[in-house]
Order: structure tokens, then sequence, then C-alpha cells
């Protein structure tokens, strides 16, 4: 058996129902009461049963009817709670953001800007996605994430950039080594000292490796780590001394070391947005691109050696 009704079916029968009556129904709906009885007719013939007992004084649902309205209130509350979160996806106040991120990044920089983007979006569901570079890049290029926030260096041609802060590399080492009294230490000043080092997979290693290669700086044996929360620990434990970019700093303060900016020169990494240009993206992730995009301009605090980009 097929019952081929329409939305308008079943809100005209609801509506009789709850009107008690054909005229009060057909001024609620701002219809012709015969058009009214037709509708209801029409639905009584297609579900082979009468949905009203009719009297002179009032209409109420037969047995059959009652448990129709039934069904047909469910369904016309699930299209409504349907199309009303619909609206809100296109309003982009409602549906899901996911973005992907450096860990420096993700743990420093974006969550004063989600957390504001959840003040004007609370019905919207956030995820972060932590990785390396190379990671986060193939995240937004499967598809897998709608926006990436990492560094400019290696980005393809085929995503779209927007270079939204920087942050300061620094010199961080044990304390009471001899490098932590002075105010500033000089990249040169890294030569024959002992140094931890991020994995070549790092973003991290790549722009250490261009300044000390560039310039002919030698360190002395050299400890590499996959992560951040290591390489603190190993510099902690007098294992040597590191360049790092100031947004892992707060990530490091389970331990003592001491951090200095790094001169001579003063170096900084490109922090950048990044978005597949060739997929569409929902009002909801254009929503938080634009607030991360203009995050400069507003109040956002950021660690010391961090600077939004206007």
């Amino acid at each position: 058996m097929s019952i081929d009704l329409t939305l308008r079916h079943l809100r005209v029968v609801v509506a009789v129902a709850d009107a008690g009556g054909y005229t009060a129904a057909a001024r609620e709906l701002r219809v012709a009461q015969s058009s009214l009885s037709r509708t209801v007719q029409e639905v009584e013939h297609r579900i082979g049963v009468p949905v009203f007992d009719r009297t002179t004084r009032s209409v109420r649902p037969t047995v059959d009817g009652a448990e129709f309205l039934s069904t047909a209130r469910r369904l016309i509350g699930e299209f409504d709670t349907a199309l009303n979160h619909f609206e809100g996806y296109l309003a982009g106040t409602r549906g899901s953001v996911s973005v992907a991120a450096l860990p420096s990044l993700a743990a420093s920089m974006l969550p004063a800007v989600l957390a504001a983007y959840r003040q004007t979006h609370p019905e919207v569901a956030v995820s972060v996605h932590d990785g390396f570079s190379e990671e986060v890049l193939d995240l937004v290029a499967s598809g897998a994430v709608d926006l990436a926030a990492t560094v400019s260096t290696s980005v393809p041609a085929s995503l779209a950039v927007r270079h939204v802060a920087a942050d300061r590399f620094t010199c961080v080492m044990p304390p009471g080594h001899a490098l932590a009294a002075r105010d500033e230490v000089a990249w040169a000043d890294l030569a024959g000292e002992p140094f931890v080092a991020f994995e070549r997979i790092s973003s991290i290693r790549s722009y250490v490796d261009g300044v000390l290669v560039g310039r002919g700086i030698r360190p002395g044996l050299v400890t590499e780590a996959r992560n951040v929360v290591a390489v603190a620990g190993l510099v902690a434990s007098g294992l040597g001394v590191s360049a790092v970019p100031s947004l892992v700093l707060p990530m490091m303060a389970f331990t003592d070391v001491v951090a200095r900016p790094l001169v001579d020169p003063a170096v900084e990494r490109d922090i950048c947005l990044v978005h597949d240009p060739r997929r569409p993206m929902s009002p909801a992730a254009r929503g938080l691109m634009r607030l991360l995009a203009g995050a400069g301009g507003q109040e956002f605090t950021a660690p010391a050696g961090v600077r939004w980009v206007s």
C-alpha cells in the first residue's frame, strides 16, 4: 500500500483537529472553508479511512484518525526541525567546521579565536586536528578538513594561502647555562653548542636549518626529538640548547627552561590560513575563516613574541 500525501495535507488535518472544526481552521490557515474541507476529504480518500467524526456541533478524530494525527504531528515536527536546521546552516549559525593546525597553533593561538567564535555560533560544532605541516596540508588537500592554520613553507600552489600572524624564534636552554646571562642570544652563539633539534618532518626544523646552514653555523652534538614536550624535557635535562618559535614556549612551561630572543638575524615564521579554493566552504566555515583572517584587527591576545597581522 502506498499513500501519497503532501506536507500541506498533513498541516490541514492537524489544523482542523487543533481548531476543533473547519471554520476556525480555515480562518487560521487563511483559506476558504470549502477548499479546506476538500483537502480533508482527499486525505481520507487516500488513506482509506475517515479521519474525523463530523456532527453539526463538533469535529472529532476517529480512532484511526487519532493514530494518523499522531503520525502527522511527528512528520511535521521532523520536517520543521530539519528545515530550521538547514536555515541555520545557510546563515552559518548551525553545522560543523573542521580545522587542522600545527600543535603549537592548536594550543596557543586557536583557542581564543575559537572561544570567540563559539560565543556567536553556539550551535556550530568545531573539531580541531593537530599534526605536522605535511599532515595538516594533506588534510586540506583531501577535503578532510575545511581549513588549516599552519606555516607558509611548502604550501602547494593549488591551495589558497592567507598570512595572519608571525612568531619570532627564541633560544631555549637549561637553567644556569652561560647564554642565560644574556638578554638576547645571537644565532652565531649556537656554534659548537650541544643542540636539541626537532625531527626533519617538523616545519620548525626547516626554519632552523635554513638559518644555521645559510650562516655557516655548526652546532655541537645534535639530539633529535619529534615533539615540543620531548624537546623541552631534553633541553631542561641539559642535553643542549634549542631554537624554537615563540608559540611553543607556553607548551614548555612544565619545565624550567630559560628563553632568550634570537637575534642577528631576528627570524620569524609566517603563520597562515590555508584552504582549497576548488572545494566549496559551508557558511559556518566561511565565518570562522573571516574571524581568523581578521584576528589582527581585534583584541585577541597572543603569547610574547607572537603578533597578529592585520
